[in-house]
């Protein structure tokens, strides 16, 4: 199955059962008594699109493809508008250059890839952390963790149970601690003990934006004394069972830093898997990680052509 195995497409296709489930629903209901793409159809299928939280300015992007498919070939059924409605928005994906399919660590000579990872708390940022962590330990990479989130308690507490799962060493100081202070020591010792991974988690606190930048640039600053490039990859950790909300969240987190790859999380057990294909579209950030279950080998590279097969096969 090329980069997928059998287990990760069972889990894949179970984790987005109820989005799968919903959509193919709606479609149902908004072509019901029909035999032609016409202006009703397209826009109880606009509905559609936007009640499974793809977005509207997406959306309006699917529609207008369809609507130029349909007029070579109007006769539809609701097989037929599935496998329409499959094409265009695999080909919308495909068209983003960023959503290409390159989860591999750069290698740099003697020094840790470093990903920051950044996002509201509740959004499964430390969970993802433990998960990223186990990935890569399973690929045969050295793994070092910072708990430079010091503004909870419960924050450092959680990562460290997630450390001590996956078997991996942590840096951690006292709750109220300078963030930027663990990430330097995480680095500076993941640099000495030849780690070829450092994950750094940060505080998830948005209702000061400003206070909120200056933080995650004082960290960069700092564990730039070691590392120039550092970090290497500042991940967006989005809950994507929050619909509407993760937009939101991904909107304010790119104004106040520069993030550059996203994991999208909670995609089971809910049915707005659709803002996977909206946030992909509209902001233009790589989606690398999507997570589909609980489990710790859950959280899935994110190969669009594989999603979208998952979503209407």
């Amino acid at each position: 199955m090329g980069l997928f195995s059998r287990f990760q497409k069972d889990t894949l296709d179970k984790g987005l059962a109820k989005t799968k489930e919903s959509v193919f629903k709606k479609i149902s209901r908004a072509i019901v008594g029909k035999s032609t793409v016409d202006d009703e159809v397209l826009d109880n299928l606009e509905e559609v699109l936007i009640t499974s939280d793809v977005g509207v300015e997406t959306t309006l992007k699917i529609i207008e493809r369809i609507q130029e498919r349909a007029k070579a070939d109007k006769y539809l059924n609701t097989n037929e508008l599935n496998a329409l409605l499959r094409d265009e928005i695999t080909a919308l994906l495909a068209e983003n250059k960023a959503n290409s399919h390159d989860n591999a660590i750069e290698t740099i000579a003697g020094k840790p890839y470093v990903i920051m990872v950044v996002g509201v708390n509740g959004a499964g940022k430390t969970t993802t952390i433990g998960k990223l962590a186990n990935k890569f330990k399973q690929q045969g990479k050295k793994v070092m963790i910072g708990a430079a989130d010091t503004f909870r308690a419960a924050a450092i507490e959680q990562l460290e149970v997630w450390a001590n799962r996956v078997g991996v060493p942590i840096i951690k100081q006292r709750m109220g601690s300078d963030p930027a202070s663990v990430a330097y020591d995480t680095l500076e010792s993941a640099t000495k003990n030849g780690a070829d991974v450092v994950i750094i988690d940060t505080a998830g606190r948005l209702h000061n934006k400003v206070n909120l930048m200056n933080e995650l640039t004082k960290i960069c600053k700092v564990m730039q004394k070691i590392d120039p490039q550092a970090p290497h990859d500042v991940m967006l950790v989005l809950d994507g069972s929050t619909g509407q909300n993760a937009f939101e969240q991904a909107k304010q987190f790119t104004l106040a830093t520069e993030v550059s790859s996203l994991a999208i999380t909670k995609l089971d057990g809910t049915a707005k898997g659709g803002v996977v294909i909206g946030i992909s579209d509209q902001f233009k950030i790589p989606v690398r990680y999507i997570g589909v279950g609980e489990g710790i080998d859950d959280l899935q590279d994110f190969v669009p052509a594989e999603f979208v097969d998952s979503l209407f096969s």
